[in-house]
């Protein structure tokens, strides 16, 4: 009897136990996503510890995202950092972003955000809302960051194309095209609108999940590399900005040289760069080319040639690529190929 009684009490216990924890489960959600169109995401996303919410169980799915809140939510999302960069000195969100405190809660996503290429401007408003084109710039130069990939070669039409800024363009026609962004009923995707939390949290998860299910393109041969004769020079432009010029020897016509990102250490500019693929589908001279890249640094720093990434394949006259270009003309560039004097994409 008594061994009756014991075991049923210990059954009445278990069944409180599961009955508090689904209470406390469901304290955790948010009230105010039921019906959202990123509902499904967003809570995904809470699970996972990536979003939380602004007290009182609320989400606020409808309030603009800051833009600390949007490079935070990048760096988490897409798991950026340091792992791989070794440091002289230790950084700081204010070597590169003035108006970023380096007592601030987001301070370290933001040197990590640096580090990674998500190309910030240096004078960023951390908390000024970020608009839809910023977050898609960023997004899509994290996603970079977790291989090459294969896009499919064509051009979204976007009704609302001339308000876009054309330094984002080929990230926004990216997102698109992975079905990681979309346009509104009108075909519109409103730049300059700020992005809502629910959208960002959207447009996160596919990101995440995109990098889940699409294997990365293998370097073309990770034993050799087709360029040779790599050199870096700079001259100075003004006394505050220098022009770094990388230079190297490709097999023929059709490949092309690009700076893939600048990162800085101490006072160093390392500068990467990486080749282009040509166009499968075109006919080139087989003759041996020079090719170059040029970006612009800040003078306070020194230049030194960095690392090759791994090769992009761009068609020729899509609009984002690194043409080839005689040693002895100027380079021609689409994205990636020329940088302001941070190291930002200037184009």
């Amino acid at each position: 009897m008594m061994k009756w009684i014991r075991t049923r009490s210990l059954a009445l216990l278990l069944v409180s136990l599961a009955l508090c924890l689904s209470v406390a489960g469901s304290a955790f959600a948010f009230s105010d996503v039921k019906g959202d169109p990123e509902q499904s995401a967003i809570e995904k996303l809470e699970r996972n510890g990536i979003v939380s919410g602004v007290g009182n169980g609320l989400f606020a799915p409808r309030r603009p995202l800051t833009a600390a809140d949007a490079v935070a939510l990048i760096v988490k999302g897409m798991n950026l950092n340091l792992d791989t960069i070794r440091f002289i000195k230790e950084p700081k969100a204010s070597d590169s972003f003035r108006n970023v405190k380096d007592d601030a809660w987001y301070a370290q996503a933001f040197i990590t955000a640096s580090v990674n290429g998500l190309d910030i401007p240096p004078d960023i408003n951390p908390n000024a809302p970020a608009t839809r084109e910023q977050y898609a710039h960023w997004l899509y130069n994290a996603l970079a960051k977790k291989g090459e990939f294969a896009w499919i070669e064509l051009f979204v039409n976007i009704h609302d194309e001339d308000q876009v800024d054309q330094a984002c363009m080929n990230s926004i026609q990216k997102l698109l095209i992975g079905k990681i962004a979309s346009l509104d009923a009108g075909g519109n995707f409103r730049p300059k609108q700020p992005i809502t939390r629910s959208e960002a949290a959207g447009m996160l998860h596919r990101a995440m999940e995109f990098v889940k299910s699409t294997p990365p393109i293998p370097p073309v041969n990770p034993e050799t590399s087709l360029l040779s004769d790599v050199s870096l020079s700079a001259e100075k432009v003004s006394d505050d900005i220098l022009k770094v010029t990388v230079t190297g020897t490709v097999p023929h016509l059709g490949y092309g040289l690009e700076i893939s990102g600048v990162s800085f250490h101490r006072n160093q500019a390392v500068v990467n760069y990486r080749l282009v693929l040509p166009d499968p589908d075109a006919m080139y001279g087989q003759m041996v080319t020079q090719v170059k890249a040029v970006t612009y640094v800040s003078a306070a720093y020194e230049p030194v040639l960095g690392t090759e990434d791994p090769a992009e394949s761009r068609k020729q006259g899509t609009g984002d690529e690194t043409k080839v270009v005689p040693i002895d003309g100027d380079a021609e560039s689409g994205d990636g190929a020329s940088a302001s004097a941070d190291g930002r994409s200037a184009n």
